[in-house]
Order: C-alpha cells, then sequence, then structure tokens
C-alpha cells in the first residue's frame, strides 16, 4: 500500500501568519473618519475579521454608493500604509519553511482581496512558499462558509481528511469544519481561546512555532491507521 501523502497545511492570513492588526484598525479609522454616528467599535471590527471587507462595512452603510464610499476609504488608506503597519509573526516564516522542507501542500484562506493578500505575503517573504492564495476575490462564498477551504484543496489536489486549516478566528473555524478538515486555533491572533471554543476547534496553538510537532504528530497517527 502506497505510503500516505503529507499533510495539507492551510493558514489564514491576518492575525495567523501576519500581525496586521493595527493596520486593519487604523484603516477603518480612516475609512469613518468624516462620521459621529454608526461608527464601529474596535471590538465590533475585531470580531469581523475574517470576513470580506464589504461584509463588515455594510452595516453602517444607509446604501450601495455609500458602501462603496467606505470600502474605497479603507483600502486606500491600507494600501498607503500596508509594508509599514505588516509584520510576520515571530516563528512564521521558520514554521512555513519547516514544512515546505517537509513536503507538506501549502495554501493561504483569506478574506482580504486577492491582491492585497499577494502583497503581504510576497512582502513578508512567504510567497515563494505557497501552492496557492485563495483570496475573496477566488470564490462565490465567504468564510464561514467552507467555499474557500474547498477551493483551496481542490487546487491542492488533496481531500479535507488529508488536510488542515490553521486560523485565528472563529469564522476560520467554523469554515474548515464546515469543509471537514481538521481545524488548529492560532491563539496568538486578536481572538481569545473563549471565543474560539464555541466553534470547537480540534487544536490550540498558543505559538506558530508549536505547529511543526503537532503536524508530524498527526501524521504519525495516520501511518499508524494505515
Amino acid at each position: 500500500m502506497p505510503a500516505a501523502r503529507p499533510l495539507a497545511v492551510l493558514f489564514d492570513l491576518d492575525g495567523t501568519l501576519i500581525d496586521s492588526i493595527e493596520l486593519l484598525l487604523s484603516s477603518v479609522r480612516h475609512a469613518f473618519r468624516a462620521r459621529t454616528e454608526r461608527v464601529p467599535t474596535e471590538a465590533e471590527w475585531v470580531a469581523g475579521i475574517g470576513t470580506p471587507l464589504a461584509a463588515q462595512l455594510r452595516p453602517y452603510a444607509a446604501t450601495e454608493h455609500e458602501l462603496a464610499e467606505l470600502v474605497a476609504g479603507y483600502r486606500a488608506y491600507q494600501r498607503e500604509h500596508h509594508d509599514r503597519l505588516t509584520h510576520l509573526y515571530d516563528g512564521a516564516l521558520e514554521t512555513v519553511t519547516t514544512l515546505r522542507a517537509r513536503g507538506h501542500p501549502l495554501g493561504v484562506v483569506t478574506s482580504k482581496g486577492d491582491d492585497i493578500a499577494h502583497r503581504s505575503i510576497g512582502y513578508v517573504g512567504l510567497a515563494p512558499h505557497f501552492d496557492t492564495v485563495i483570496g475573496c476575490d477566488s470564490c462565490a462564498r465567504h468564510k464561514p462558509d467552507p467555499e474557500p477551504v474547498l477551493v483551496a484543496l481542490d487546487r491542492l489536489g488533496y481531500a479535507p481528511a488529508d488536510a488542515m486549516f490553521v486560523g485565528d478566528s472563529p469564522h476560520d473555524m467554523a469554515s474548515g469544519k464546515a469543509a471537514g478538515v481538521t481545524t488548529v486555533a492560532a491563539l496568538w491572533g486578536p481572538f481569545t481561546r473563549a471565543m474560539l471554543e464555541p466553534t470547537a476547534p480540534n487544536y490550540y496553538l498558543e505559538r506558530i512555532a508549536e505547529l511543526p510537532t503537532l503536524v508530524e504528530r498527526l501524521e504519525r497517527e495516520r501511518r499508524a491507521r494505515v
């Protein structure tokens, strides 16, 4: 019987691989800079991280035109200040490099637009290590729907049973669960364990550097079942 292929490992981007939370918060403050009413609180905005920008902004817009203006203001600030406020989490590059060296197919599944997602992973030096990047322009439905995860797996040629999704938000965990992959909750992002527990992740990690050890253990368990 042939040996099992290495597990495919999917990652969320913001709050998981890159620390861009201040960029996201500063961008939304800029978008609402002329407003005094119907402005999201920081907690409300953080709760929506992991879902598409337009979906986050829509509750605060009275019309489609107003929504477009908010999106444009947000994206203008995000693009201008992207490099200054985008940083790798400690251990992220080493973790991704290790998994790639072990032969694991790797993908990014994010609710960022495809263009800014590619810019982010390129800027922090992760781009060469990823086989696919699924942003909100790559699929019709978005996290917490399973479609982005399933699209990534289809591109990699993998079944859900042979993959895991590492993410920091409840939306990531819900998407991964619905897709049928193993879910790993990242506790180094803006969401606490208490905020993630309702989605029942399969595993929790305190640091991204712990991921290769977990993946290795799951690989041994898979081989033992063959």
